[in-house]
């Protein structure tokens, strides 16, 4: 006679196979929609394009139905590595019984994976692209080695494309029709209509500064790889995000927008993520009086609190003229 503990073992176990199949599969559409939000979260974070971090997950995935996000929570098929302390789960990759991180969340698996490339040596040339070449990150991607797959940049951007996920690094809406329909030639999202008129001269001597074209009445300029306008007289940051599609919040965390730290007429106010470090080959700034570490990560385009660690300042260090803070 079977014990009955084992009776129930294997009870236990034929139920949770049925459950399992019995769960419906996630559609691309639908992991889209559950997953954005979190993948946008982690672009401002860490600035890997939103469009690249879903089409990662959806690749490696197979949108969320996959046995090692169906029981590991793992969404990138990031293996152990010598590195990682936490739980782990065997699978069969490239040769048997691999060893694969194991996350209590999904969340744990996106933010894992933005630390994953942002501390790794083989993936930091990509975080120099600019914040929309989504095409130029799948193929740096590719050329890491992060897949096997001599196809892997092409089903990326094939996904971006398809899903029209490149709406989402430009801070727009994702709005149908989106999902599962053959790509559109995309059209650049700053049109040239007009020259800029003299109160938004933007003085190029400063920094690495070029005209991007205008957008309703704003002339976007481009700096260190992202985009900014200059905020007018009597103008609110709301206005800029009704103007360009984006939520205040958005824009607040673009600049590194707090309390203390808010915006004044002819101060530049970005519509795109900042780099994490210059891009434009200058290493050195030499502080004037009167400027702040806000005021220098803006001047460069790059991101307050990667400016700070490169200095192991905080973002309230006194700066003094004649300091000298790097930039890379």
């Amino acid at each position: 006679m079977i014990p009955n503990r084992i009776v129930l073992a294997l009870t236990l176990a034929a139920l949770s196979v049925c459950t399992a199949a019995a769960q419906p599969k996630l559609t691309r559409e639908q992991y889209i929609d559950k997953y954005k939000d979190l993948a946008l979260e982690q672009m401002d974070i860490y600035g890997i394009p939103a469009s690249i971090k879903l089409a990662q997950a959806m690749l490696e995935s197979d949108n969320g139905n996959g046995r090692l996000a169906r029981e590991a929570n793992n969404h990138f098929g990031i293996k152990c590595k010598s590195t990682w302390r936490g739980e782990t789960i065997s699978h069969d990759d490239d040769a048997a019984g691999e060893c694969f991180r194991k996350y209590a969340s999904p969340e744990e698996s996106f933010r894992d994976h933005s630390e994953f490339l942002d501390k790794s040596d083989r993936y930091q040339e990509l975080f120099k692209l600019d914040p929309l070449d989504y095409k130029g990150w799948a193929h740096g991607l590719k050329k890491a080695g992060y897949a096997t797959n001599p196809r892997y940049a092409e089903l990326l951007i094939k996904i971006i494309d398809d899903n029209k996920l490149y709406l989402l690094d430009e801070g727009k809406e994702l709005v149908p029709p989106i999902m599962g329909t053959p790509s559109e030639e995309r059209t650049e999202p700053i049109a040239v209509i007009a020259p800029a008129s003299p109160a938004e001269i933007v003085d190029v001597d400063n920094y690495s500064v070029s005209v991007q074209g205008r957008n309703g009445g704003h002339t976007v300029y481009r700096n260190n790889g992202s985009q900014f306008v200059v905020l007018r007289e009597g103008e609110t940051l709301d206005a800029v995000a009704r103007e360009f599609g984006l939520s205040v919040k958005k824009i607040e965390k673009f600049n590194d927008f707090d309390a203390k730290t808010r915006p004044a007429p002819g101060d530049m106010v970005y519509i795109r993520a900042k780099n994490k470090r210059s891009q434009n080959g200058k290493l050195i700034h030499v502080a004037k009086e009167g400027e702040t570490m806000h005021g220098i990560s803006q001047m460069y385009g790059i991101r307050l609190g990667n400016l700070c660690g490169i200095n192991r300042r905080s973002k309230d260090s006194e700066v003094t003229a004649g300091q000298q803070i790097r930039l890379m």
